[in-house]
Order: C-alpha cells, then sequence, then structure tokens
C-alpha cells in the first residue's frame, strides 16, 4: 500500500510540505509507505497538440516531470496534492502539472476508485477555491476523494506557524486516518472477491449533438 504526495510548492521544505508531512506520519504509522514528487516548477502548460492520445499512447510530447510521475502513479493506492494559495488559486506550475499529467496518463483507468485529497496553505483566504480547482482532477477520474472533519486547509507563511494552527494539523491527520482506512478497506475488498463495480464506456457527446 502507498500513497504519492505531490507537493506544488517550489519551497520543498516549506508550509505545504509541513501541511503534508503531518498526513505522511499517520500514513507511515498505518502501515502505508509515501513517496514524493516535490515542486513541480517551471511546467509549461499543456498545447493540445493531442500526441498523448496517439496509437502507441507513449504520454506527453514534452517528455519531463509529467511522464517521470506516470510509473509513481501506476504503484500508488493514493494521492495527496498540496498547494500554496496565490490570488485566492492553485499555483500555476502545479495546474499546469495537473493538466498534463491527468489528460496524458497512458494508464487512466486504473485512477478509478483510488484514494485522493487536496490540501492548501495560505496567509489567510483563498484556501477553499483553490481546493476546488485540484479536486476536480480527481472527480472527473472516478477517483475516491477522501474528507476529514473540516476544510483541508493550512495558515501560515512560514512552517512554525502551520504548526501552531492545531485545528489544521488534526484536520490533516484526520485525513491521513481516513485515506489510510479507506485503503486497508479497498485492499480488504479485494482480497474477499468483492470486485470493484463495471464502468460503462464508449459514450462521447458534446452540447452541440
Amino acid at each position: 500500500m502507498k500513497v504519492l504526495f505531490i507537493n506544488g510548492s517550489p519551497r520543498k521544505n516549506g508550509c505545504t510540505y509541513t501541511a503534508l508531512h503531518e498526513i505522511e506520519k499517520i500514513l507511515n504509522e498505518e502501515g502505508i509507505e509515501t513517496e514524493y514528487v516535490n515542486g513541480p516548477s517551471n511546467v509549461s502548460p499543456c498545447m493540445v497538440c493531442e500526441y498523448c492520445h496517439g496509437k502507441e499512447r507513449k504520454g506527453c510530447v514534452k517528455n519531463d516531470i509529467v511522464n517521470e510521475t506516470y510509473a509513481k502513479l501506476d504503484e500508488c493506492d493514493g494521492i495527496v496534492v498540496g498547494t500554496p494559495v496565490y490570488y485566492a488559486g492553485p499555483s500555476g506550475s502545479l495546474k499546469c502539472f495537473l493538466d498534463r499529467l491527468f489528460y496524458s496518463y497512458p494508464n487512466k483507468s486504473t485512477l478509478n476508485l483510488k484514494a485522493a485529497a487536496s490540501i492548501s496553505n495560505s496567509r489567510r483566504g483563498g484556501n477553499i477555491t483553490s481546493n476546488d480547482v485540484v479536486t476536480r482532477f480527481f472527480s472527473i477520474s472516478g477517483m475516491t476523494v477522501i474528507t476529514s472533519t473540516y476544510w483541508n486547509d493550512v495558515h501560515g507563511e512560514e512552517p512554525e506557524d502551520v504548526l501552531k494552527d492545531e485545528e489544521a494539523m488534526q484536520t490533516m491527520r484526520n485525513l491521513g486516518r481516513n485515506m489510510a482506512y479507506y485503503i486497508k478497506a479497498r485492499k480488504f475488498a479485494k482480497e474477499n472477491g468483492i470486485e470493484d463495480p463495471a464502468i460503462e464506456k464508449g459514450k462521447y457527446t458534446n452540447f452541440i449533438r
């Protein structure tokens, strides 16, 4: 059992990491491995070239950190994405990274029912909109969004500020426990012959036809 952490902050050990690490500690205590993709900065946006949807489906034509993350997604049972808040939204480089990752991932169908959660850090506000943007990637991919006991927000300008946000730290720990429970429950179900629900495919329409 393994969870992939994506730290969307250019500060590898900053406030966002401090919140992610609080979740990580709980997962590790529950016997779940963790791995990081740190600060996917300088990621250029999707060009809509459709290379990734070609017959060979080799991933993104740019062949950078996005492609390097595919194998990590293959191996994990869940992901946690953390972002700092910039102008009431997620990090721009993280948004570009997630746009390309979720669109070009060759094994997209394997994301179905994997555990997923978003957390964010701000000085004061913008967390809810930032988490909402990131969470949409999960819901459109059929992933199971793991909740906690309050909003998945932390506040502070420095890591020590985040640690003083006691309710936020409690929320992170409860998120870790809920994610561990779900991953273990899904593993138990598979081991006892309870298969994932069948997913219908093949219908593709737009608002014109």
